[in-house]
């Protein structure tokens, strides 16, 4: 591509992503892919967790959201990132306080609460396996979605304490695990107070730690409630990058309408130029 783009830097809990409204860049899809691990490499594009296309609804929703991870794969949706692209829906015109996006997941619904804060209905958990057995950890196996994004919760009240480097070699054999045929985000966990935990996740597609994940936040809380291990309303998750809070409903087994709601940030924007 030789045309400038114009794009939006963005983060959410330090989940950081490059946003490009393909209702008015000449984005053609079948080069995202490429786009995306042009645009956020961090040695030689603008850097990011992933890239975010606006696109036209196919449906009854605001806008579509195309979310590629940053290695060019196409991912089923992301939490941080909708609560992002919430915002610039909002502050684009696209949308109003309250807000309706198609993802490849399914539909999530939007909401402004302040001026950054923002609040994001996550796709319902499709598949809830409180006890699989993976590289010897026994985890919770979660997807959300449908197609659901696939995440592993383990409880490991030392996963702070264990070299970076050796703690990354575990998220790496859990991503890859047999168990999880469709592959999965690694989130490890720990309890440090009444509904209050301490997490960090290896994501698919970033094939490392990131700073925050938005789905893997309902994930993990997803998992302790119906573990009985927090209550499921307003538990904060503090990850690297920042705290966020997850709300949800539970009955039977299952959990529904999970709410994640935390801080965006719109970091500069720009043009490319020789891409």
């Amino acid at each position: 591509m030789t045309e400038p783009i114009r794009f939006t830097k963005m983060h959410g809990a330090g989940n950081d992503f490059v946003v490009i409204n393909a209702i008015e860049e000449d984005v053609p899809l079948s080069s995202a892919s490429c786009l995306a691990r042009t645009l956020c490499s961090r040695r030689t594009g603008i850097g990011a967790d992933g890239l975010m296309l606006v696109a036209k609804a196919e449906g009854n929703a605001d806008y579509r959201l195309l979310f590629y991870n940053s290695d060019g794969s196409l991912g089923e949706m992301c939490g941080n990132g909708a609560r992002c692209i919430a915002r610039y829906g909002y502050e684009h015109g696209l949308a109003g306080e309250s807000q309706r996006i198609e993802t490849t997941a399914g539909l999530v619904t939007g909401e402004r609460i302040s001026r950054t804060l923002y609040r994001i209905r996550l796709n319902d958990p499709s598949v809830i396996d409180l006890h699989r057995s993976a590289e010897g950890c026994d985890c919770t196996y979660i997807e959300l979605g449908d197609p659901g994004i696939p995440h592993a919760v383990l409880i490991k009240d030392d996963w702070d304490r264990i070299p970076e480097d050796k703690l990354r070699t575990l998220g790496k054999r859990l991503r890859h695990s047999p168990a999880f045929p469709k592959g999965a985000n690694v989130n490890f966990v720990k309890l440090v107070g009444e509904d209050a935990v301490k997490a960090i996740t290896y994501e698919r597609g970033v094939e490392d730690f990131t700073l925050a994940c938005g789905t893997g936040c309902g994930s993990i809380v997803t998992a302790l409630t119906l573990k009985g291990l927090v209550s499921g309303k307003d538990v904060k998750v503090s990850m690297p990058g920042g705290e966020l809070f997850v709300t949800l409903t539970h009955e039977d087994g299952t959990a529904r309408d999970v709410y994640l709601t935390g801080p965006t940030c719109v970091v500069f924007e720009g043009e490319t130029k020789e891409i």
